[in-house]
């Protein structure tokens, strides 16, 4: 279809909203979807109060990040389908409903399987939230500014996950850890409530086909093997745990079998031919390639502050929050202007940028300032406007109204797999090339290096002499070797960035409106 073509058809659906309306639906919407997204990470530094008060070791107080992402993640394909059946609006206000009853719940909870379980069913309620929200969005503007609630949108995905430890450090260390999960209350339900008053007049056509029982099995255990997998892969030493290898089996042969099955099933839970669409699949690859590098950085980067450097919980979320500051700004200017820019070239300059300020991260030592930390993830921030915004746009392009949902879902999907492998793949890089560095350090350490002589003969001046003197040059050489692990992992990913580049060359344009039907 051309784009003359989709100009001239009339706009299925209800007119979109106009005014006070308008601003109220995206002030909610945002509040919903930052709230869900700010959920992945605002239990991080949480949990050892959490293992503390449960009365369980800090590893099994990751369970309660774990069985989030785990839910959530499984839930995230099945959006086209469940907006489908019940319809965009009901869905959406349901998952609402329910990721603040389960807040509530899981900030009552009194022991670990009550947590665990309620964490649990808060993901499954909230999977849904975030793709709808950005169908419902792109529903309500008119077309000439569907580039804004784009933008909109794509602050709150980007910024939440920054902000998440925060606010998670600032509410258990002043209050307590339930606090992090009672502060969604009031929030989801003011969001919902204003979300049904505007919205429920306007649902979306509905239609009764049967779920796929095959491909939703095939999903739960597929992806809930290697979500588990990546979770606990790094404390048991990855492929060497039998336990680990017969997930990473399971998960292979169930995922195997689902794209064979959904590729040619009827009624199909998790629509994959959206990926026949060259711009979907371009789009959709890019952005999980690319979040997979920017999130490994915003993994490592402050555990190697707060582990190596000594940066509490609170100061390294400052060291890290400065990159949202630029996004936020730049983000609307790039909504408001979408249609005039040259959207291949607009992710290209992000992931130069992104690749420069890696390239710049990779040079840093263990006595950095913080303010020589901060400039860097400051100047990032232009990065995530121009990354973010437009892949959304391209991947979307070309897809009629009923399927944005769907679509936004397996992208939203992808991109949480992404950020999984991403956490899994940086920390444990990070740990062998921080032993990897070590034992070279270590082969300095010799009475022939002037250097080592010179620095013994200093802690001996201390009072420090033979094993409190051998201790404190292996704390020295840990520190300097997790460092130069660091900067290899900053490395990785630059290069990552940069060989990105080409692959968004292959997406075509014309990529007209989020929504509209044009550049098939």
């Amino acid at each position: 279809m051309s784009a003359d073509t989709a100009a001239a058809a009339p706009a299925p659906g209800p007119s979109p909203l106009q005014g006070g309306a308008l601003v109220l639906l995206t002030i909610a919407v945002a509040f919903s979807t930052f709230m869900e997204i700010l959920d992945m990470t605002i239990v991080n530094v949480a949990v050892p109060h959490i293992a503390g008060s449960l009365g369980v070791s800090a590893s099994e107080g990751t369970w309660a990040i774990s069985s989030y992402a785990l839910a959530s993640a499984i839930m995230q394909p099945l959006t086209g389908w469940l907006a489908r059946r019940f319809g965009e609006v009901k869905t959406f206000c349901v998952s609402v409903g329910l990721f603040v009853v389960f807040s509530m719940l899981c900030g009552l909870a009194t022991n670990m399987p009550m947590l665990v379980i309620f964490r649990l069913l808060q993901g499954a309620g909230s999977g849904p939230m975030v793709a709808l929200s950005l169908s419902l969005l792109l529903a309500s503007y008119p077309k000439t500014r569907q580039g804004i609630a784009l933008a909109m949108w794509a602050m709150t995905v980007v910024v939440a996950p920054i902000f998440g430890p925060i606010l998670g450090g600032y509410l258990t260390d002043n209050f307590s850890w339930p606090w992090i999960f009672y502060i969604n209350v009031p929030v989801g339900a003011a969001a919902g409530f204003i979300t049904w008053a505007i919205l429920r007049r306007r649902e979306t056509k509905t239609t009764r086909a049967p779920i796929d029982t095959v491909g939703l099995a095939l999903l739960v255990v597929g992806v809930g093997s290697l979500q588990f997998m990546l979770d606990n892969g790094n404390d048991h030493d990855w492929f060497a745990s039998p336990m680990i290898l017969s997930l990473g089996l399971i998960a292979l042969v169930a995922l195997v079998f689902l794209v064979v099955w959904e590729l040619t099933a009827k009624y199909p839970v998790v629509d994959l031919s959206l990926f026949a669409r060259r711009n979907f699949a371009v789009g959709v690859t890019a952005l999980s390639l690319g979040m997979l590098a920017f999130f490994g950085i915003n993994v490592v980067f402050p555990l190697w502050l707060q582990t190596t450097l000594g940066y509490t919980a609170t100061w390294a979320g400052l060291a890290t929050a400065p990159v949202g500051i630029l996004a936020f700004l730049i983000s609307p200017v790039i909504g408001r202007n979408i249609q005039r820019l040259e959207l291949r070239a607009v992710v290209t300059f992000a992931f130069l940028v992104f690749a420069f300020t890696s390239f710049w991260f990779a040079g840093f030592n263990s006595g950095a300032s913080f303010a020589a930390l901060v400039l860097p993830r400051f100047i990032m921030g232009i990065a995530i406007a121009c990354f973010f915004i437009p892949l959304n746009q391209i991947f979307l392009s070309g897809l009629a109204p009923e399927q944005i949902a769907g679509a936004s879902g397996l992208a939203n999907f992808c991109r949480t797999l992404a950020s999984s492998v991403s956490t899994a793949l940086t920390v444990t890089l990070w740990q062998h090339r921080g032993e990897f560095h070590h034992a070279s350090l270590t082969e300095y350490v010799t009475p022939a290096s002037p250097a080592a002589t010179a620095y013994t003969q200093h802690l001996a001046t201390l009072g420090a002499q033979g094993r409190p003197a051998l201790a404190v040059i292996d704390q020295v050489l840990n520190r300097e070797a997790l460092t130069l692990a660091v900067n290899d992992v900053f490395l990785g990913c630059a290069v990552l960035f940069l060989a990105l580049i080409p692959l968004l060359w292959l997406a075509k344009p014309p990529f007209g409106n989020a929504g509209g039907a044009v550049g098939h």
